[in-house]
């Protein structure tokens, strides 16, 4: 008889006002079973709520790692990153429409790098690097910016977040959480 594979977890998705969204992340030194497990229960959370990235600690997590799914942009982008590092290329941006799982019915123009490279581990602690522009190249410094405990929010213009943050003190989600 085949041993069945250990069932993925749907984890809790931390909301916008939530500290550990706010704090640095810890670099990973072990890579072992746990850190796999986390790396697909975060592929299975992200695949649930509908994103295209996810961090460790928007599910209460403060390691350095983020799991990915832009492949419906192009095929094999769909993985994750340990202890990322990223640099832009060249100063040529992009502005787009950015959200986060983390702050539900969010949706702002954000201005990011278009091309970056980033470097970093996977779950068993091989180098791995890469070169995204567009969606990917977003989502990295996105994610990477969960990391360090910066959300979205503060690369708006201060008038455009003091506006997003009027609405977000209205929300039902952020006066009456689960």
């Amino acid at each position: 008889m085949k041993e069945s594979a250990r069932p993925m977890t749907v984890r809790e998705i931390r909301l916008f006002g939530d500290p550990v969204l706010t704090t640095r992340s810890d670099e990973i030194t072990v890579f072992d079973d746990a850190l796999s497990i986390l790396v697909e229960d975060m592929l299975e959370t992200m695949d649930e709520a509908g994103g295209v990235g996810l961090a460790a600690n928007q599910i209460g997590i403060t390691r350095r790692v983020f799991v990915y799914d832009c492949s419906h942009v192009e095929d094999g982008l769909r993985g994750h990153i340990i202890n990322p590092v990223w640099e832009e290329i060249e100063e040529t941006t992009q502005s787009g429409p950015e959200g986060c799982l983390s702050i539900p019915d969010v949706t702002e123009e954000t201005v990011r790098f278009e091309t970056v490279r980033v470097s970093g581990r996977d779950c068993k602690g091989n180098p791995i690097s890469m070169v995204a522009s567009g969606l990917m190249s977003r989502c990295i410094q996105h994610e990477s910016d969960h990391l360090d405990g910066v959300l979205f929010l503060k690369r708006l213009d201060p008038q455009r977040r003091k506006a997003v943050m009027a609405g977000i003190r209205t929300a039902d989600w952020f006066n009456n959480p689960s």
